[in-house]
Formats: structure tokens, sequence, C-alpha cells
């Protein structure tokens, strides 16, 4: 069966991962390809792990380029200084923003992550900026991002300058943040038609809620069941 690789034997695994690093710099360098690029700089990290190599790429793919998910990457790589680079939050922000307008398959966190540090505010001189982070909290809730939509809850539950305190609002992106899957966003809808804080008292809604994320809870701590081919 020539051309396939025999993984048991470690000199064929090496050969062969030379020769995909090998393909992957020909994409990038010679056919300037920002997939082939990308793909170079996942090889750098995962399989070499040269990640100062990685960041480089992931850079100029981003800054040049701008390849949504190497942007995506990267701005990851600023917010820990990984690959040699420095953290910079504001990097960070720029790189998820890049992403996050570019589209592409990491663009929902991107957008995730730009409302995330907007939230933090720092920086912005440590000003939170709560409509910039509703606005791409909601980008994100509407590509179906739960973490985004139990950020817009929490945003609606406290209120800020500029955006006033609506528990309806809350409670609307606390439903649909549990219906994908969020335990505490059921625990706080729950809780919300439990009180009738701002809304109206729902003792039935708020059971079904409340078992939902016990529910949930315990598929997630459950230990998962091996399954064999058959």
């Amino acid at each position: 069966m020539a051309g396939l690789v025999d993984f048991q034997n470690e000199e064929e695994v090496r050969e062969y991962l030379t020769n995909v690093g090998t393909e992957y710099s020909y994409q990038c360098y010679k056919e300037k390809d920002p997939n082939g690029c990308h793909r170079l700089a996942e090889y750098f990290e995962g399989i070499k792990k040269n990640f100062d190599s990685a960041a480089q790429v992931l850079k100029v793919n981003c800054e040049q380029n701008q390849h949504s998910e190497s942007c995506y990457k990267l701005g990851g790589y600023y917010i820990t200084g990984k690959g040699g680079l420095a953290p910079n939050l504001k990097a960070a922000y720029d790189c998820f923003m890049k992403s996050c307008k570019k589209g592409g398959k990491k663009s929902i966190e991107a957008c995730h992550n730009v409302g995330l540090l907007a939230h933090d505010g720092r920086i912005f001189d440590d000003k939170p900026h709560p409509i910039i982070a509703r606005d791409y909290y909601t980008m994100a809730c509407n590509g179906n991002f739960a973490p985004s939509c139990f950020n817009l809850s929490a945003l609606y539950i406290k209120g800020a300058p500029d955006l006033p305190k609506d528990m309806s609002q809350a409670l609307s992106y606390s439903v649909k943040a549990c219906d994908l899957g969020h335990v505490w966003a059921c625990a706080n809808a729950s809780r919300m038609y439990k009180l009738g804080d701002g809304i109206d008292k729902d003792d039935s809604k708020a059971e079904l809620l409340k078992n939902k994320a016990k529910d949930l809870h315990q598929e997630q701590v459950a230990p998962k069941e091996i399954t064999f081919g058959e």
C-alpha cells in the first residue's frame, strides 16, 4: 500500500512530519497562501513545539493577510505572552477584533473575547465599556455562543452607565444561554422566575429550569462511557 505511513514506524513518522512541514512552508512562503501559513503556524505549535516560530508566522499572517484564524490564535498568544511575545491586552483586543470582523471558524469566539476585554476595561485605562461589550457579546450570542448570551444576561441584571438594568432582557438571554447548555444560565433564569425579580413570577418555569440545570450539571460531571467500534 504505497503512500501510506506506518505510524508504528518512528523513522517513517519522522520523515512524514518533515515532509508536511516542508509542504506548509512552500504553501506559505512560495505560494503566498494564507491558509498554508496558518497550517505552518499550527505545525510549529503542535508538532515542533516551537512557539516562537509559530508566533512569528501568526503575526505576519494576521497583520499582512488578515487571516481570521491566525488573528484569533495570535490574540491568545498576546493574552498569555506565548511564543516570546510580551503580554499585551491591547494587541490581543486588536487581533480578536480583526478575527471577529473578518468572519471564519473562530470569529464568534473572537467577538466574545472582544466583549470580555471591553467589559474588563483594562485596555481602556481601567474603564469598562459595557456598550462595546454588549455589542460584541450580542454578535457572539447571535451565533449561538452560550457564554456570550450568559454575559449579556449578567450585564442587563446589573445595569451600567448608558445601559439600564433590564430584567426582561436579562431573562431572555439567560434562557437562550440555558437552551444552549449553560448550567449557570439555567440556574439564574430559574431564580428570576422564582423571585419574580422584575418579571412575572412563575414557580412552574422556575422548577423546570432548576431541573434542567441539575441535568446539565450531571451530564458534565458524569464519567464518559468507553464505546468500542463494532
